[in-house]
């Protein structure tokens, strides 16, 4: 049973969105903390949005080739049981944490044991219904296997699970337009491959992620390719860079996080290394849109320099309008938070209770968003490019409280001072 949100927030009714031209899902890699973009998709189905173009990166191509390849209504469910069954049924061991009682921080130290026993679990047996370990392993130096064989593990099970949980005849219809990012292992470029030109099949997933060396390159049309986040773990440049003309409303769904403590041991190191290696680079795209948005204002500006007959029918001058008019981008940001039990194995840990968590916790920062419906409005072409993160929201919010308590506090102190009246 999947779970409901922890804190019992109000299920949002329909939310009636401005008239953007376009309603963008992001879907960033990150393994088994994949469920947690699950969890952001129930809560926009709840509401009534629905994406008119899915872009999304090793685990997020395969979250995104489960919404695109059903209908709107069916779509929930169907993330639901390819999560199942991908996830690890909890055994004897990982019930450990629920035997410890919640004294002295025990039932954090025993829910890390089951994490680490479940993902343990997950590199010595693999996942059902995703990846199986290769036997035997290509030994290094002894002969040359092709690409698709050099791997820990074998992905031939997916294949049969995309198959069975995704209708790629609805993919390639084209009622939403589906990109997906992988490398092109020859070359080192990131490539994605777009139902808009070309028609998906379930290898152009897999090659999404296909995650060196745990996973073997997947052959397309004679080229072997690599998990896109290898080059950059979200398609959000992608989705921005064509959005030129158009007001766009991107849901970018992330499952690292830039920011972090600092590491006090190896493990810890591990960790952060990979936070930060596959974290979106959200601040660099954000200072490319401003400098696009200086341009088209500057041009904006020299056009009214410009003879109005001139500005009235030269194509060239027609076509710097268009491009200083600009488009108006809304970036509504979700970042899965760690949690104090997670470690750095939290992207293969697959355990049922853990994928829950995930995904309860999508659900919750989703609905936590649309809480504040102001943010979905289309913003000012002079703005050009706005994001909102509800985390990012709620901590200013707590700063800016604390702050103005203590500036309340020394204010009400001095003038008791000033009274006679502090004792």
């Amino acid at each position: 049973m999947y779970p409901k949100p922890r804190n019992k927030l109000q299920k949002p009714s329909h939310l009636k969105l401005p008239a953007y031209d376009e309603i963008g899902l992001v879907l960033q890699g990150g393994g088994a903390l994949g469920s947690y973009q699950a969890g952001v998709y129930e809560g926009l189905a709840e509401v009534g949005v629905e994406p008119t173009r899915i872009a999304g990166i090793s685990i997020g191509a395969l979250n995104t080739a489960i919404i695109a390849g059903n209908s709107p209504e069916n779509r929930v469910e169907a993330l639901r049981c390819f999560w199942k069954a991908i996830s690890q049924p909890v055994d004897y061991f990982s019930r450990v944490g629920a035997m410890v009682p919640p004294l002295f921080g025990m039932e954090e130290l025993a829910q890390k044991w089951s994490g680490v026993w479940a993902a343990t679990r997950a590199l010595v047996e693999g996942q059902s219904g995703f990846f199986l370990p290769r036997v035997p392993l290509p030994m290094v130096g002894i002969l040359k296997k092709p690409p698709h064989e050099v791997s820990f593990y074998d992905t031939g099970a997916l294949r049969e699970t995309l198959l069975k949980y995704a209708d790629f005849d609805r993919i390639n219809e084209g009622k939403v337009r589906v990109s997906v990012g992988a490398v092109n292992v020859r070359t080192g470029n990131i490539v994605y491959f777009d139902n808009s030109k070309m028609r998906l099949r379930p290898e152009h997933f897999m090659a999404s992620g296909a995650l060196p060396p745990g996973f073997p390159a997947v052959e397309i049309d004679g080229e072997y390719y690599w998990d896109g986040g290898i080059v950059s773990n979200t398609p959000l440049t992608e989705v921005i860079g064509e959005s030129q003309y158009k007001d766009t409303l991107v849901f970018q769904v992330d499952l690292w996080c830039a920011r972090g403590s600092l590491p006090g041991d190896f493990l810890d190191v591990s960790e952060r290394t990979k936070d930060i290696q596959y974290s979106s680079r959200t601040r660099a795209i954000t200072a490319f849109m401003a400098q696009r948005q200086k341009n088209a204002n500057l041009i904006k500006e020299l056009l009214e320099h410009i003879p109005e007959k001139v500005r009235l029918s030269h194509p060239l001058v027609l076509e710097a309008k268009k491009i200083a008019d600009g488009s108006a981008v809304n970036v509504v940001h979700l970042i899965y938070k760690n949690k104090s039990f997670s470690g750095h194995y939290k992207d293969y840990e697959f355990s049922t209770d853990t994928v829950n968590e995930h995904w309860a916790s999508g659900l919750e920062d989703i609905r936590r968003s649309f809480g504040h419906p102001e943010w979905f409005a289309i913003p000012r072409h002079e703005d050009g490019f706005v994001t909102h993160d509800v985390h990012r929201y709620h901590a200013e919010t707590k700063t800016t409280s604390q702050s103005d308590g203590r500036e309340t506090a020394v204010k009400l102190a001095v003038q008791q001072e000033q009274s006679g009246t502090k004792r």
